[in-house]
């Protein structure tokens, strides 16, 4: 598996722009990481600060500079203003697994918007990183999330994976293989 994110990787769509997270995104990270409906499904409470955003956008510098996650800003080409997030993470160089993990402000949801950058990401973390098997653990309860999931082939699976979600109830594990390694 490839894990060089120096030059971090900007991802474009017909409609969007995937970016490196940037300090100027305190206040919009602080409106996504305080949102109820974003949390209510992420097991994150909801007394997220400017500060404790700027110090969660150090954190994510600092993990993608040592290459052990990548977080995408999500935007319309339009605007700069974020309007989401998808991270990879969690990596399991050995068997090569990668976790996925995402989130959108609720004004964006339901327009096709994650599962439009989740379909660029999934690309890019077969066919640039190399991974295996991408690893997705929503709340089942997350309708829209599970949907999402399903709409990218992503199958829902009992066996164990390394996760460190403690705080999602239902949580349900799905996966995805690189279809050129099976």
């Amino acid at each position: 598996m490839i894990l060089h994110f120096r030059n971090f990787p900007q991802l474009r769509t017909d409609r969007l722009l995937l970016r490196n997270i940037e300090s100027t995104d305190a206040e919009l990270i602080h409106k996504l990481r305080s949102d109820e409906i974003v949390n209510q499904f992420v097991g994150r409470d909801n007394s997220s600060t400017l500060e404790k955003a700027k110090e969660f956008i150090l954190k994510i510098q600092n993990l993608v500079e040592k290459n052990e996650g990548l977080y995408w800003i999500i935007r319309l080409k339009e605007n700069n203003d974020l309007i989401g997030s998808v991270c990879l993470w969690n990596f399991d160089i050995e068997k090569e697994i990668v976790e996925i993990g995402y989130e959108m402000l609720p004004e964006f949801q339901g327009k096709g918007i994650m599962t439009e950058a989740l379909k660029i990401v999934t690309a890019y973390t077969f066919e640039e990183m190399k991974a295996k098997v991408i690893t997705a653990f929503p709340s089942s309860d997350n309708i829209n999330s599970v949907a999402i999931l399903k709409k990218l082939n992503f199958e829902l699976e009992n066996k164990k994976y390394n996760n460190t979600h403690e705080n999602v109830t239902n949580l349900v594990t799905y996966t995805l293989r690189n279809p050129k390694m099976t």
